[in-house]
């Protein structure tokens, strides 16, 4: 059986989360920080099954499954605030949305 080492998926997991930062710092657009946002979750999701699969334990997965339920949560919530900006504003650039300044 062939089996691929652990630190291939710690290097895929680093160059998503090193994607989703860079999508987070340079894009404007609130839905692309938003999925950037998401690929950091899935970075660190890869990350925590490939050390529970090396370690052969179970307290990984459940980590992955709590931070999905979360990241669900997260995606429920903050597309219903960026559809409500979008809507009062009409832009969803983030340069452009000052709804919390005085």
């Amino acid at each position: 059986m062939l089996s691929i080492p652990v630190h291939y998926f710690l290097i895929l997991g680093a160059i998503l989360f090193g994607l989703g930062v860079v999508g987070v710092i340079t894009r404007r657009n609130a839905i692309v920080i938003f999925m950037s946002i998401e690929l950091m979750l899935n970075a660190v999701n890869l990350t925590f099954l490939a050390f529970s699969n090396y370690l052969n334990n179970v307290e990984g997965h459940i980590f992955v499954f709590m931070i999905m339920v979360v990241a669900a949560a997260e995606v429920a919530v903050g597309l219903a605030i960026i559809v409500a900006i979008f809507r009062l504003r009409e832009t969803v650039h983030v340069d452009d949305i000052r709804l919390l300044k005085w």
